[in-house]
């Protein structure tokens, strides 16, 4: 921390239950933890296991991706003689152990590391845990508050599992090692063993007692279409007994058995010291409120993506490696998302070196004048299947520049920006290129989703806008126009790109605008070679841009027809209401949801775009913070802290797949800052 800086203080968002917590109250409400290598772990306040992606410790593994290594911790107190269940489950016949909810007193988020209080009988004490950033770790550590002694029993329920992988329907048997207060948990397929210890101020020896769960039901995963039933074994458990003013600690990790020779209460105090670090560098106006909230939930996203290959080249051009987790749970790094987060994941955040090595990552696989859309779970190759993510790369990079000024990048990155244009103008994969008849973009292939529209589910592609979408060519003027701009300021030649944008321009305001909706039409040229006027929120990039592609007399009633069919307390509906496709819900099994993907489902991230043109028409920073009022709300339900991924189409625009989404968190703080929010 700078000399002289004041230290901030970590935002703290708090529950409290004088007499104990609702148990379907806090079976919705969810954690993560996340530690800046792709692995997380998360859960329910109540402690109850409702996704197969909830777990204690689901590290992201090389070559294999992020595994469920603990699943669970069923945990036990003893107090005056008598028993305490705290952990939560729901079985598979219907049953409901939730003891633990009645005896919980608060749950808080103390900056990013949550924390559990407990009243049991006459005893107080609290929970807590983090991940160790940048290491394959678990710290849990118990504090014993007030009242008389407790006895805590502590049993693992390893899983070993891939995180989206089917569930357990027969037992794991992983070979056990004990070693004292240490035990070593190898599985069969090769992947690293989850190795544990217990830190207590008595003898804490691991008891080798197995026991088999009662089948698992996992609520989410059932309402998701999904299997939702799982059987795991633990082979024993850890005891101690606490006295007040003393804690228990466990640690967990798949790294060497060296890093658990750290004092966990210091590992947490370091977590502590790192998140502060974060506010120190972000604006005044970003270190306390819904801001440094933000903030906090932006680093979440950011991880080093433990690919071999990145590693090697990194090292060769002294650059560090970075990427973005899209969403949590299941989400990997994907180039889109990356590309729409950078600016408020990192450069809002006052992180302009992580900044500049995502753009140098993602530039590192530019393949045939594309962006990867994605990297598969644990792979080390892209997938190239994208017509918008390279150009919404231009994008980022000018926002990089706009904030940094490093024009030594731009420097490095004018070549690879050049011939990203010839690609497009000669024609690459998916038949992606530009018309030479209207000089607009094109693109399309059968079985593809090649737009930010892309749902698919058993080859049915839901919104397949082959032609040429009206988002991907307001991109495409706006990567034309900042290659004019960049060309200038290099010395080099603009009259190319210049041509370009002018031909595109002039087609696009001829081509796009639909006088019977006074808006803009979502396709041209599309299938059959018929346009598509279906009312979506892609137009609104048309004005948000740094080079708006409409003409500004077609802004307000644009934005009119967005406002009135498209606006919601918590972002863009994705399709207007009146439309024959329209869906207002988004759940049910995975081809009904698809189907509502693109349909009408509400995405928080768009809300940014539209703060944007708006406040080209009309510069009231109040009314434009007016528009972020839900999402802010939004901070106190579904993930703690964090914002969705998608919501219904109806009120009460019930939050609905990631629990947490990096555009979404990364627009969100965005304009929170552009609009002057306190």
């Amino acid at each position: 921390m700078t000399p002289g800086t004041e230290c901030p203080s970590l935002p703290r968002l708090a529950f409290e239950w004088p007499t104990g917590a609702d148990f379907s109250d806090v079976l919705t409400r969810e954690w993560l933890v996340s530690n800046g290598r792709g692995g997380y772990a998360a859960g329910t306040v109540a402690r109850c296991n409702t996704r197969r992606y909830h777990g204690l410790f689901i590290p992201g593994l090389e070559k294999r991706g992020r595994t469920v290594m603990l699943a669970r911790l069923g945990e036990q107190a003893m107090v005056e003689g008598r028993k305490y269940r705290l952990d939560a489950e729901e079985r598979a016949d219907g049953t409901q152990v939730s003891e633990g909810a009645t005896l919980l007193r608060g749950f808080h988020l103390d900056g990013l590391v949550p924390h559990w209080i407990y009243q049991v009988g006459e005893a107080r004490f609290q929970r807590k845990l983090a991940l160790v950033h940048g290491e394959n770790t678990l710290v849990v550590v118990w504090e014993h508050l007030s009242g008389p002694e407790v006895t805590l029993r502590l049993r693992p329920f390893p899983a070993l599992r891939m995180h989206d992988d089917k569930l357990h329907h027969t037992l794991l048997e992983p070979v056990v090692h004990l070693r004292g207060s240490r035990v070593e948990l190898q599985a069969t397929d090769g992947a690293p063993p989850m190795r544990m210890r217990i830190y207590s101020p008595c003898p804490a020896p691991f008891v080798s007692m197995g026991e088999t769960s009662a089948p698992q039901f996992f609520r989410v995963e059932k309402a998701r279409g999904y299997d939702y039933v799982e059987t795991l074994s633990s082979p024993g458990y850890f005891e101690c007994t606490l006295r007040p003013g003393e804690h228990l600690a466990m640690g967990v990790t798949t790294e060497a058995w060296t890093v658990l020779e750290r004092d966990p209460v210091e590992t947490l105090a370091l977590e502590y010291e790192r998140e502060r670090r974060l506010l120190v560098r972000v604006p005044e106006e970003a270190r306390s409120g819904v801001p440094a909230r933000l903030v906090l939930a932006a680093d979440q996203f950011i991880i080093d993506p433990m690919r071999p290959a990145d590693d090697a080249w990194a090292r060769a051009v002294g650059q560090d490696a970075r990427s973005v987790i899209a969403g949590y749970h299941w989400f990997t790094d994907w180039g889109r998302d990356t590309m729409i987060s950078l600016e408020g994941l990192t450069l809002c955040t006052g992180r302009p070196r992580t900044a500049a090595a995502i753009l140098r990552t993602f530039q590192h696989y530019v393949r045939d004048g594309l962006l990867p859309n994605l990297f598969p779970e644990g792979g080390n190759e892209g997938l190239y299947h994208t017509a918008d993510a390279t150009l919404w790369f231009f994008h980022a990079v000018d926002r990089y520049l706009e904030h940094t000024k490093d024009y030594e990048l731009l420097r490095d990155f004018y070549p690879t920006m050049a011939s990203i244009i010839e690609h497009h103008q000669k024609g690459t994969r998916h038949n992606i290129r530009v018309d030479p008849a209207d000089g607009l973009l094109s693109q399309g292939q059968e079985g593809y989703q090649l737009t930010w529209m892309d749902a698919k589910v058993d080859g049915w592609v839901v919104t397949p806008r082959r032609g040429k979408p009206v988002e991907i060519n307001a991109l495409w003027f706006n990567a034309l126009r900042l290659m004019v701009e960049w060309s200038e300021r290099l010395g080099k030649d603009p009259r190319p790109y210049a041509g370009a944008a002018e031909k595109a321009y002039a087609s696009f305001n001829r081509r796009f605008w639909n006088a019977a909706e006074a808006c803009l039409l979502d396709v041209v040229d599309g299938e059959d070679g018929k346009d598509d006027p279906a009312v979506r929120p892609n137009q609104v990039f048309a004005i948000s841009l740094k080079y708006p592609v409409l003409r500004r007399d077609k802004w307000e009633p644009v934005l009119e027809k967005v406002r009135k069919e498209l606006l919601t307390p918590v972002g863009l509906r994705s399709l207007a209401p009146a439309h024959t496709d329209y869906k207002p819900k988004y759940d049910g099994d995975l081809r009904a949801r698809d189907a509502a993907y693109h349909q009408g489902t509400v995405w928080g991230w768009l809300i940014g775009h539209y703060v944007d043109a708006t406040m080209k028409v009309n510069s009231d920073k109040a009314a434009a913070r007016a528009l972020l009022k839900g999402l802010e709300e939004h901070l106190d339900h579904a993930g703690l802290g964090q914002i969705s991924e998608v919501f219904d189409a109806t009120e009460p625009y019930r939050p609905r797949g990631c629990i947490a989404q990096a555009w979404s968190v990364a627009e969100a703080l965005r304009v929170f800052l552009k609009t002057g929010v306190h």
